[in-house]
């Protein structure tokens, strides 16, 4: 698998709730979901030569919470670090959907 415009997989909603569901079961106290705005997304995947996003897991020492950081990826391969680095994304619990079948009940 290389590094493009079209890494990924598109999944159906079933295997969707699979993963989060057994995410959730696994790490009941974990956060569920982040939520980034468009506008912000924008300002990565509009950097010159970015074809994607790569999301690192990290953790804020002061606050002990999980955190996702967000980088703009180059056509090799690579983060491009002297651009735009997204963090301060919408955590669930506290920003969570009303309803949506990925929330374990």
């Amino acid at each position: 698998m290389g590094t493009d415009k079209d890494t990924g997989k598109v999944i159906t909603l079933k295997e969707a709730i699979d993963f989060t569901h057994s995410f959730q079961t696994r790490n009941p106290e974990e956060l569920k979901s982040f939520f980034v705005g468009i506008n912000k997304l924008n300002l990565i995947l509009e950097q010159k030569n970015c074809v994607g996003l790569r999301i690192y897991n990290g953790y804020n020492t002061e606050t002990q919470i999980n955190k996702l950081v967000l980088v703009g990826v180059d056509e090799k391969g690579e983060d491009i670090t002297d651009g735009v680095i997204l963090e301060n994304l919408n955590p669930c619990p506290v920003y969570c959907p009303k309803s949506s079948p990925l929330i374990k009940d």
